[in-house]
């Protein structure tokens, strides 16, 4: 990403003049050229570490016993699966579960938030005589506001004329996408995401209703707008036939009905519906379709 956005190329771009997406042999064969990954994954372990570590702190507060972070390295376009802390002792009440269950997606956000600021000014144009990358990202509402709000104040001056999809992000902005999609993805109300824990600790009767909902929801976003969402759809259907028991009483109250709220904004502002262009499953479908009938004369012919 990084030796691309010096060469004036979209991150994931594919042109001969570009790095490749997995580009194992170009680093190795000069070392050096790993360091220019410093910047993108130091600042996508923060935002990770930042998240995990609001979960940690609560479990301390609590008296529940859980482990420090693990990151989960993996040959994905961003070198990771995300991070988790492991619980391994019983959440003892509903007001325990919704402070631990909220601190992560809170501290993510505000580090993503953050990054995001100061990235949006390092980002600048693309080049007009530079296409489009070969993998276009979409944008939820908080880069969509901090750009707007950049531009308003006459910030960031070099992107603010130009839309977000023709300004070349630099890498940090990449992890900050990054750290803002996990953000919405913890905060989907169901199962034993961070979303479904809120939701019990609120209303324990409604988690099994919200879950269904949620994924009868992400059906047709996966048939019209990415097909990953089908993926979210079985993992939510998976873990929402159980949850950990808490004690039923007392009940979440006080301030912390206005947190759930900010949850639920949060959630707005950092869902992006169609994260990558050409993604819908009825477009995969029409791929494949194609592709196939494309080998089935191969075949026939063999």
């Amino acid at each position: 990403m990084q030796y691309n956005f010096a060469h004036n190329q979209p991150v994931f771009s594919l042109d001969d003049s570009a790095a490749p997406l997995f580009p194992a042999s170009w680093a190795f064969s000069h070392p050096g050229r790993l360091l220019l990954g410093l910047p993108f994954a130091g600042t996508l372990m923060l935002i990770l570490l930042a998240h995990e570590m609001g979960h940690y702190l609560y479990c301390r507060r609590y008296g529940v016993w859980a482990t420090l972070p693990f990151f989960i390295p993996a040959p994905t376009l961003i070198g990771t699966f995300g991070a988790f802390i492991r619980i391994r002792s019983p959440i003892r009440s509903r007001t325990a579960l919704f402070d631990i269950g909220i601190a992560g997606p809170i501290a993510g956000f505000v580090v993503a938030l953050a990054v995001l600021i100061v990235s949006l000014g390092l980002s600048k144009p693309i080049p007009t005589r530079v296409p489009a990358g070969t993998l276009d990202l979409g944008f939820p509402l908080i880069f969509q506001f901090i750009h707007w709000l950049l531009a308003a104040q006459g910030g960031a001056q070099s992107i603010a004329r130009f839309p977000l999809n023709r300004v070349l992000l630099h890498p940090t902005a990449i992890a900050a996408w990054v750290g803002m999609f996990a953000t919405s993805l913890n905060l989907l109300p169901g199962g034993q995401l961070d979303g479904g824990h809120i939701v019990f600790s609120i209303a324990p009767r409604a988690h099994k209703f919200v879950s269904r909902l949620t994924i009868l929801i992400l059906l047709p976003m996966a048939y019209y707008l990415w097909t990953g969402w089908l993926v979210w759809a079985i993992l939510l259907w998976l873990s929402s036939f159980r949850h950990p028991q808490v004690a039923e009483w007392p009940k979440v109250s006080g301030g912390r009905a206005w947190l759930a709220l900010c949850a639920l904004l949060m959630l707005a502002l950092t869902l992006t519906p169609a994260p990558f262009s050409n993604g819908s499953g009825r477009e995969v479908a029409r791929v494949l379709h194609d592709m196939l009938h494309e080998l089935m004369p191969r075949w026939i012919g063999r």
